[in-house]
């Protein structure tokens, strides 16, 4: 049966191609929600749990785990499109619509040019937050833990309940605790400090005491009220009791506080600040950020002939060897990341070698599926045996 040139059929390929594009749009939605409620749920339960063990306020817990969902969209994204296509086009075959289509001249090339307009949007929009939106996401994550990690461990107290702080070195009890209208304070009563260093041990009891900051300075105290202070009890040379009206205690430095704003991480950097710096770690954060929306565009093509495969080797093998596919890939790069990072890897091979393997691997791949391997290996032994004659 001879087959009809493709573009002669350009308003029913118009029809073909919006409903190819409309089940891929559909099956990369339900791909999309249903992993993204996998693992935005177990972010949310990890975070919750890591927040309340290290005594994070409740109103930074979803700051954080919203910092991580814009974190891991592009992952989420990228495989939920990649199978989403394999599905779309399995289904195809399945249902002999794509042998339809091969006889009105539709071969995977076609299937590619179809997909091409969502290609390009997921394209630019996987660039718009590698690039942009999870930089500045990985930034306001970084400058909240920082302030949760460096602002007073006293800032929290659980009230009623013993807690160690500095490794054990001290033992903070406050049996109530209250937080004015001000975030930067905190009340507290009965209060029982014990420290411990290499020189000496000191006990301190107050009925009451204030968490502040000091405007001018920016260090954060803890003001003591009528307590008694107890250095050395229990020895007979260094004993010393000292009763205080006001005690003052620095808790942190205003200068630890100041460098919170002054976050300069490399993976918080912008896109455009990392292009001016010369060194391993700027070329490999570089690099990673480029990444998923090249690794979509090569995913895609991957997708169509895994998808044409499948009805063949069996129900859902497209999308399994796609998954490890997509596995390997990004293991991959993350292998050629760190390695970038340690100077072990020359950044100008870089990721970039992964994605020219892969690229290599597809190609190949669509020759064994077009069964034109063989004639180009056929090809290639008539040109080498041509050279050896005329040598």
């Amino acid at each position: 049966m001879k087959r009809t040139p493709f573009n002669t059929f350009k308003y029913k390929n118009t029809r073909i191609a919006r409903y190819i594009r409309r089940n891929v749009v559909v099956l990369f939605f339900a791909i999309f929600l249903i992993v993204g409620l996998v693992v935005f749920g177990n972010q949310f339960v990890l975070r919750a749990q890591d927040s309340i063990a290290q005594g994070f306020p409740i109103q930074e817990i979803m700051p954080l785990i919203s910092y991580n969902m814009i974190r891991d969209f592009p992952l989420i994204f990228s495989l939920s499109f990649f199978l989403a296509i394999i599905l779309a086009v399995t289904q195809l075959y399945k249902n002999s619509e794509a042998i339809v289509m091969n006889s009105l001249g539709l071969g995977d090339k076609h299937f590619i040019v179809i997909l091409q307009p969502l290609v390009i949007a997921s394209f630019l929009t996987l660039l718009f937050l590698t690039t942009t939106a999870v930089p500045w996401s990985k930034q306001q994550k970084n400058i909240i833990e920082e302030e949760n990690k460096n602002a007073s461990e006293f800032s929290f107290i659980k009230e009623g309940e013993f807690e160690e702080f500095q490794n054990g070195e001290i033992v903070f009890y406050a049996s109530e605790s209250s937080t004015p209208d001000s975030k930067a304070e905190q009340n507290m009563e009965e209060i029982f400090i014990s420290a411990k260093s290499k020189e000496n041990s000191i006990i301190v009891l107050a009925p009451e005491a204030i968490k502040f900051t000091d405007p001018e300075t920016n260090n954060v105290y803890l003001r003591l009220k009528n307590g008694t202070r107890y250095q050395d009890i229990t020895s007979s040379v260094n004993k010393n009791i000292l009763n205080f009206n006001q005690y003052n205690i620095q808790i942190i430095s205003g200068d630890i506080q100041n460098t919170i704003t002054q976050y300069t991480a490399i993976e918080g950097r912008k896109t455009l600040e990392l292009f001016k710096e010369e060194n391993p770690l700027a070329s490999a954060e570089l690099q990673w950020r480029f990444s998923p929306p090249i690794s979509l565009l090569i995913l895609s093509i991957l997708g169509v002939l895994l998808g044409k495969a499948s009805p063949r080797s069996g129900k859902s093998i497209g999308l399994l060897i796609g998954v490890i596919v997509f596995l390997l890939y990004n293991n991959g790069l993350l292998i050629a990341k760190n390695s970038v990072e340690r100077g072990e890897l020359d950044p100008i091979i870089g990721l970039w070698s992964v994605h020219l393997l892969v690229l290599i691997l597809t190609f190949i791949f669509y020759l064994l599926s077009n069964r034109t391997f063989s004639g180009y290996l056929d090809k290639i032994s008539a040109f080498l045996n041509k050279e050896n004659k005329h040598a």
